[in-house]
């Protein structure tokens, strides 16, 4: 008979440090959901209230004794802190309590290692992990060889982490090389893009707040069966995904989704997947999408909108997303409620959907516009360049010439006015 292999056990630690706004229970739920995402079981959770980090071991000789003990209770293989750990605690915590640590950062490092899929998201994680243990050599590379696998040992290898600093960094250098040459090519297919006049609408948020779905609503709406993968976990999908879809007025748009968000998201990570985040900032709208129902919400949409400050977006039309409303059991307003720059819906019913679409309608009204264009038979050489920039629909000929709609950027429609029929 097959027996299920087990999961791992982890233990939480976390530090509430005192007269913060710090929300540590939000925090250590959050943490917890990010355990659960890269594969182990969570057996208890403990905090501490403290003013500062211990320098030797982050929470104190005491509070390290009251973890060893629980680990033994629980039979745990791992403690899982809610923080950014020095090689030295790191060493210090495994020699006093006897089992794998793992802190937030090597975590969420962790699952993005699991969970990249293209060459570029692959070479970002490995890069992010790589500068991540660069400095915490010291001890850590003796703790790493100790270690059977498992959470906190996935990526670039432990014999790449056992050899010498300038090794390393030799592998760092060649990584971003290759991400160079990975991101030319991105560089080259953006300004492809860009040439096409398509608008481009990109979703941003928190990480499971529900972009995927509200992607794959948008496109089945326009008809198209090809959807992206939209799961109910944490960082279900890294690898950025562009998709063509089709607004109420017959416009094509370009809908680009992006690395979810969490709080304290190592810098390592946004530095390195920078030119991914990038796509964001070429963006004709945002949508901002949030959790309606997480309790949690106001950190979440301070965490995104604080990422979008970084890359200087929020002067960009942005419409926000309460997604999940039909879940929420205290919300300011009912499903299907809209203003000019909101909505508050569901992802999986259409008729939200649909509200949803004529927002990015709207928002879009000042950079394109919808116009019945007619050309005489001597004047089709432009229909060329109509029909290789835009979706121009059918065209109807009569004895006169061609007659077609079109959704024009405000330059277009202000260059070719001559052949707009009022």
């Amino acid at each position: 008979m097959e027996t299920k292999e087990r999961k791992e056990r982890a233990i939480l630690v976390g530090i509430d440090f005192a007269k913060s706004d710090y929300r540590i229970e939000a925090s250590m739920q959050e943490l917890a959901n990010l355990v659960d995402a890269a594969g182990a079981e969570v057996m208890a959770l403990t905090t501490q209230a403290r003013e500062r980090r211990d320098s030797a071991t982050y929470i104190g000789s005491g509070k390290v004794a009251e973890v060893a003990a629980l680990v033994e209770a629980y039979e745990a293989d791992m403690v899982v802190f809610n923080g950014e750990l020095s090689g030295s605690q790191t060493r210090n915590l495994e020699a006093l309590i006897g089992v794998k640590i793992v802190d937030r950062t090597n975590l969420i490092l962790d699952i993005f290692a699991g969970r990249a899929n293209t060459k570029e998201g692959m070479l970002q994680v490995q890069l992010a992990q790589l500068k991540y243990r660069l400095p915490r050599l010291v001890g850590y590379s003796d703790y790493l060889s100790r270690q059977g696998g498992g959470i906190g040992t996935r990526g670039p290898g432990e014999q790449k982490l056992e050899t010498d600093k300038r090794h390393i960094q030799r592998n760092i250098t060649h990584i971003q090389n290759e991400l160079e040459k990975v991101v030319g090519h991105r560089e080259t297919t953006r300004k492809q893009r860009l040439k096409s006049s398509l608008p481009i609408i990109a979703l941003v948020g928190y990480t499971n707040a529900g972009k995927s779905t509200i992607m794959n609503g948008i496109l089945t709406h326009s008809g198209e069966t090809k959807t992206v993968e939209a799961k109910d976990m944490l960082f279900a999908t890294l690898d950025t995904t562009l998709r063509r879809a089709r607004l109420n007025n017959n416009q094509s748009i370009l809908l680009t989704d992006t690395v979810g968000f969490v709080s304290n998201l190592p810098h390592a990570l946004v530095a390195a997947f920078k030119s991914t985040l990038e796509e964001i900032r070429f963006a004709d709208v945002i949508l901002h999408v949030v959790d309606a129902s997480n309790p949690d919400l106001d950190i979440q949409m301070d965490t995104t909108e604080a990422i979008m400050r970084d890359l200087e977006v929020l002067n960009k039309p942005i419409i926000t997303v309460y997604n999940k409303v039909d879940l929420a059991s205290d919300v300011d307003y009912p499903v299907g409620y809209t203003m000019s720059n909101r909505v508050y819906m569901s992802a999986h019913n259409p008729e939200d959907i649909d509200l949803l679409i004529d927002l990015i309608e709207d928002a879009l009204a000042d950079k394109f516009k919808k116009a019945s264009v007619f050309l005489k038979f001597e004047d089709l050489g432009i229909l060329d360049y109509f029909a290789s920039t835009y979706d121009i629909g059918d065209i109807e000929y009569d004895e006169k010439g061609a007659h077609f709609k079109v959704v024009l950027t405000q330059e277009d429609y202000e260059r070719y006015a001559q052949y707009i029929v009022k």
